[in-house]
């Protein structure tokens, strides 16, 4: 949806340092995007790689009404709010940016695109994209990837939001730096803004998901080397619904396992224990299979999420992990994917 000379602002309030502020700082860390400033009124003025290490030189202001002192084109919503419901305050910073001729990338829940009221101040050649829509025609699964050539490799995970896109995106960049004919393909809000393409796999009815991950998958195999597909919620997390369909509509060749180091039990539910990761490994692994019936798929290595730790206590988790389970492990944003990829190409 986004241009090559377009400039963008991202609505990133509370965002930074709080908890919800994923989308965008996933675009913000991966997008090839022309990113000209970050709102977030809490952190107004300071700096972005300082606060996140996040390398990437672009000013943190309070308003829209700042942010247009930059010259965006297009403002990005770049917040996963609970519930996917726009603030009121929110609303008229997006309205704002609208009658200044801004162009709108919503991914929440709520169809901005349908606001009788946003869409009469647009002007011709602005737009709003709301990302979180379902595509039109979709089929139910069929199992058809299990045909392609391709490598195909999904991340999966021990819970919600410990780092697959992030492993994907990482993997995605090495393979066609090394020459391979590569695509990662998006199935979330943030993964269709750094991509351009995918599918919103929480707004898809579940009798299509896996058809609709299968159809992603087709667009792109037939001319792919290697294709990583974003994974999202996890087989041990009570609230996802996610991972079966990826796995059936993806027919994955390769699986990913990513884990936040340390984490004992699923977020927000204390009383649901991780289990070892050398017992994570084959639910995953017989799942993908389904006794012989699908595409058997190995997981390849470990991607473990050390954000929290300093870089000794990093490196010995890694190595920790890596004798427990006996799979290659490195924390990919930290140091590189190189190991996984190889890995991966290796089997």
């Amino acid at each position: 949806m986004f241009k090559t000379n377009q400039r963008i602002a991202i609505l990133l309030h509370e965002g930074i340092l709080g908890t919800q502020g994923k989308t965008g700082l996933a675009m913000l860390r991966f997008s090839e995007a022309e990113i000209v400033a970050v709102i977030d009124r809490e952190c107004a003025g300071q700096s972005l790689t300082d606060l996140t290490g996040i390398p990437r030189d672009v000013p943190i202001v309070a308003s829209v009404e700042v942010a247009l002192s930059y010259q965006p084109d297009v403002l990005v919503i770049g917040i996963a709010i609970l519930g996917g419901v726009l603030p009121t305050d929110w609303r008229a910073e997006v309205k704002q940016a609208i009658v200044a001729g801004l162009s709108i990338a919503n991914g929440l829940h709520t169809r901005l695109s349908l606001d009788a009221e946003l869409n009469q101040l647009l002007q011709p050649n602005q737009w709003i994209w709301d990302v979180r829509q379902e595509p039109p025609n979709l089929p139910v699964g069929t199992g058809a990837a299990r045909h392609l050539s391709c490598r195909r490799v999904l991340a999966v995970g021990t819970d919600m939001a410990v780092g697959k896109m992030s492993t994907s995106l990482i993997l995605d960049k090495l393979a066609r730096q090394q020459g391979l004919r590569s695509h990662f393909l998006g199935t979330g809000q943030a993964g269709i803004l750094i991509s351009g393409d995918g599918i919103p796999l929480d707004a898809i009815r579940v009798d299509f998901a896996a058809g609709a991950v299968e159809q992603l998958v087709m667009r792109y195999g037939h001319e792919a080397d290697i294709v990583f597909v974003e994974g999202q919620g996890s087989l041990l997390n009570p609230a996802s619904t996610a991972t079966l369909p990826l796995l059936r509509g993806s027919q994955p060749t390769h699986l990913v396992l990513v884990h936040r180091a340390g984490q004992t039990h699923i977020s927000r539910h204390p009383d649901l224990k991780i289990p070892a990761l050398n017992a994570v490994v084959p639910l995953y692994e017989s799942l993908a299979a389904a006794t012989g019936m699908f595409t058997p798929a190995k997981v390849a290595a470990i991607a473990l999420n050390t954000h929290h730790l300093d870089t000794p206590a990093a490196q010995a988790a890694i190595a920790q992990t890596q004798a427990e389970t006996g799979l290659p492990c490195t924390d990919p944003i930290r140091f590189g994917g190189n190991l996984i990829l190889n890995a991966i190409l290796g089997n």
